[in-house]
């Protein structure tokens, strides 16, 4: 559940983030973890948190790296995402290739 030291922003923000999560397909708990996680990584990056780890901090904003991997730019999807998908359509040899070599067999 959203703690009290939300402001209105952030509860906006993490009911919108369960409801986008939940719509494609995760289940409520994990939904609300990812919520809870995205939310409160953005108030440290933001400086509303007591506390603050370092990678909070340094790394790549939540909204970014999901960006980032909601399209096929230079980068597109993840080695694992491929993998899955291989994985799914059953493609032999897949734990044995690169990124490359994944993205060509899924044909995407």
């Amino acid at each position: 559940m959203p703690q009290q030291a939300w402001s209105a922003k952030r509860e906006r923000q993490y009911v919108h983030i369960e409801q986008g999560l939940e719509e494609r397909g995760r289940s409520k708990k994990v939904a609300k973890q990812i919520a809870a996680r995205t939310v409160n990584k953005e108030r440290a990056r933001s400086g509303e948190a007591k506390q603050a780890s370092r990678t909070s901090t340094d790394d790549i904003s939540s909204s970014r790296r999901g960006g980032l991997r909601s399209h096929s730019g230079s980068a597109g999807r993840t080695r694992d995402q491929l993998y899955a998908e291989a994985r799914a359509q059953n493609i032999e040899g897949r734990s044995k290739m690169t990124k490359a070599q994944l993205e060509k067999a899924v044909g995407r």
